[in-house]
């Protein structure tokens, strides 16, 4: 049976209908931004972009809200919520849904893995909150967002990278592609090292790939020789000879 690419997907979600009927005009200045929101960082260029482009043709697609008191808080939109805001728009058109805490992040990681616009921690750190707050299993996460076990595993993994690494991989100084290669050194110390040499030297991908097989290699070669030695020193006692 093959699963569609998001799993249920927005349009599961936030059925048609649903659009067609409920969007109303709420005022910007009663909308509280998601407390479960994905991405880290906004760049204010893109906001500016963005909000240019709202005051020539106005905000097209509406936002999704779920209703807080007299006030409302954001599930999806943040982009177009904060452009409309720098564009001086007093309402925007919005869906209010009635979202539990788990339908209100499920929504904002399937939002932004629709647009691919996550960088690989955020992802993984999205990956982490339904784990963790949520208590699914990578399983459970995999089938809600349509994505493989591995792909969630693999993403998690990303989390146990020393923090320079993981900073270097938040700032697109590295990619998931040279995160994964030094994953399978297992030492953090040298994962810190090669991801310094990364650096220095901006290798690509496949040039990292090759130097942490040669660095794998190396220390393998040196294990078995330590236990060579450790195996010439037994036999030396045992048998009284050099």
């Amino acid at each position: 049976m093959v699963r569609k690419a998001l799993g249920r997907g927005l349009e599961a979600l936030i059925p048609p209908l649903e659009v067609e009927r409920g969007v109303v005009d709420l005022e910007v200045d009663r909308i509280a931004l998601n407390p479960y929101r994905i991405r880290e960082e906004v760049k204010a260029e893109g906001i500016e972009r963005l909000a240019s482009s709202i005051k020539e043709s106005g905000l097209i697609q509406p936002i999704v809200v779920r209703r807080r008191g007299e006030k409302y808080e954001l599930i999806c939109g943040e982009r177009r919520l904060l452009a409309a805001r720098e564009a001086g728009i007093r309402t925007v058109p919005a869906i209010v849904r009635d979202a539990s805490e788990m339908e209100a992040l499920e929504l904002a990681l399937i939002e932004n893995l629709q647009r691919e616009d996550l960088n690989p921690l955020e992802e993984a750190r999205a990956y982490l909150r339904l784990v963790s707050e949520f208590s699914l299993t990578q399983e459970e996460v995999a089938d809600r967002t349509g994505k493989d076990r591995s792909t969630i595993a693999n993403s998690l993994r990303l989390l146990n990278l020393p923090k320079r690494i993981q900073e270097d991989l938040r700032r697109g100084e590295i990619s998931a592609g040279h995160a994964r290669a030094l994953l399978s050194l297992g030492s953090k110390s040298l994962q810190q090292k090669i991801g310094e040499e990364i650096r220095r030297r901006h290798l690509s991908v496949r040039e990292t790939e090759s130097l942490v097989q040669r660095r794998r290699e190396g220390r393998r070669r040196t294990e078995r020789d330590a236990r060579i030695v450790a195996l010439e020193e037994e036999l030396s006692k045992v048998l009284g000879t050099k």
